[in-house]
């Protein structure tokens, strides 16, 4: 579905094939429209593989009518995967009906935060399901895909030790992210936003949000805002307005990157140091 997932599959099967991408990195996965080139590569499809229903609602459909006879992977539901719940709240806390109200405008957001890939340890149990599956399909390259996995899982260590480094000498600042995707990637590395400006889903966020947002700010002296480049710069300007707060780009899709096996490692890496330059 997404890049970062392409990018997994493509690391399991660097020497065997490619595998084909079905929404562009610099779109939103939460509401994408196929492209007739996108249709057809679900309906050719062997194997899907993609997060959940959660991340991309619109896509269970497609997946059912195109992709029928498909092997269909959901790499959320796979064993040792681990689920954080949606984080309520503008600053994450829990919060009153009448902040619900606020917030949510009419929409439940109970469950799991499905932006899962953003574990690193996640990636190393996606890593080990997606062998497991092309190695079902076509168990001729069974060895290769497991070696891959592997080979994988070791790159994922490093990596986490890398951006432990970068992130280190930042310990204990305080930022606000565009929207609530990141929490995976925090609890991975100890490193946690102060809030978001909109939800997890990404929809447009409340005045009254803004508000919050706008207060805790001021309140907490916190020097920098990351955006995302798929969204509204207009709405981080409006909670920008009247201070002197820094901002920056989290990229959580991989815009930009070449796609391929290198993709995945490389999106991890730049969330870190675009975290530590805005701070």
């Amino acid at each position: 579905d997404i890049a970062p997932v392409h990018s997994l599959v493509a690391r399991v099967m660097e020497g065997v094939g490619t595998p084909d991408l079905i929404i562009p990195a610099g779109a939103s996965p939460h509401e994408y429209n196929l492209r007739p080139s996108e249709a057809a590569s679900l309906q050719n499809a062997d194997v899907v593989f993609w997060v959940s229903a959660s991340l991309t609602p619109w896509m269970k459909n497609a997946i059912e009518t195109l992709a029928e006879d498909a092997v269909v992977t959901e790499l959320f539901e796979a064993e040792g995967t681990l689920k954080l719940p949606f984080r309520q709240g503008v600053l994450f806390e829990e919060h009153d009906d009448h902040e619900a109200h606020d917030d949510h405008e009419g929409h439940n957001h109970d469950g799991d935060d499905p932006h899962a890939w953003l574990s690193p340890d996640n990636a190393a149990v996606w890593l080990n399901a997606i062998a497991q599956t092309l190695s079902k399909v076509d168990p001729d390259n069974a060895s290769q895909y497991y070696l891959n996995a592997a080979a994988g899982q070791k790159e994922l260590r490093e990596l986490s030790t890398k951006i432990n480094g970068i992130l280190a000498p930042f310990e204990g600042r305080n930022f606000i992210v565009f929207h609530d995707a990141y929490q995976y990637f925090e609890k991975a590395f100890d490193f946690y936003a102060a809030g978001a400006i909109s939800l997890s889903d990404a929809r447009d966020p409340s005045p009254a949000r803004i508000a919050k947002i706008q207060n805790r700010i001021n309140e907490q002296n916190i020097s920098c805002i990351l955006s995302e480049s798929q969204f509204n710069p207009n709405i981080v300007a409006a909670v920008a307005s009247g201070s002197d707060v820094k901002m920056g780009i989290l990229d959580p899709l991989g815009v930009g990157l070449e796609l391929g096996e290198t993709l995945y490692f490389q999106t991890l890496h730049n969330l870190a140091k675009a975290l530590s330059d805005c701070l």
